[in-house]
This record gives structure tokens, C-alpha cells and sequence, in this order.
């Protein structure tokens, strides 16, 4: 091989990038195919190593209201036990009352 031949391989312009329904690795897998599988794999591996709660505190907030007929005036998020715990104050718009309930994050319990 000539000097610079190495040079002007490099430099050659490379193929355009492929487009769906095209191969789109060395797996051979269509390039919508690979994509939900890489999109898949994130998801999957984000929530590796990670206590995640079932019900998110906005989840716990709207079930509580449609339950208990009445408006979430606080919220706040405890561990009890080594469980997250929602912690929700309501107040009844018709009767005036606040009481306190506890949902728990991985169950979504209402205690």
C-alpha cells in the first residue's frame, strides 16, 4: 500500500445513515426493531438498583380526592419503616373537615 493510501481511505465520505426498515447494525435487525429494544433496555435498566414507588405522590393525590370527595391542602413524603409513605391533609369543601391520610408508595394503601 502506497504512503497516504491509509490517509485517503479515512477520508473517503461514508455511506449515508440508514433508514427504517433498513439493517441497521451487525445483528442484522431492522433499524424499528433495534430502536424499541434499545428503548426497552433503558427503560428496563434505569430502574435497575433503584426503589421506585408504584404510585407516584401526583397518583396518591387524585386517588385520595376521588375517594374521599375532598381537596389535598399538603403533601409530603416520609419513610416509615424503610416505606415511602405519602402523607396527604384534605379538607372537605362541603363539611369544613381536614383529617390526615397515609398512602403507601408501593402498594398505593390508603391507611
Amino acid at each position: 500500500m502506497a504512503r497516504g493510501e491509509t490517509e485517503r481511505q479515512l477520508k473517503k465520505p461514508q455511506p449515508p445513515p440508514q433508514v427504517a426498515g433498513q439493517e441497521a447494525n451487525a445483528l442484522r435487525l431492522p433499524a424499528v426493531t433495534s430502536a424499541r429494544r434499545i428503548a426497552l433496555l433503558i427503560l428496563l435498566l434505569g430502574s435497575v438498583g433503584t426503589a421506585r414507588a408504584a404510585v407516584s405522590m401526583d397518583q396518591a393525590v387524585r386517588l385520595v380526592e376521588q375517594r374521599f370527595h375532598a381537596r389535598v391542602v399538603k403533601a409530603e413524603t416520609q419513610k416509615d419503616n424503610g416505606r415511602t409513605v405519602y402523607v396527604l391533609k384534605l379538607l372537605s369543601d362541603s363539611t369544613g373537615k381536614v383529617w390526615t391520610v397515609r398512602v403507601d408508595a408501593a402498594s398505593g394503601a390508603v391507611q
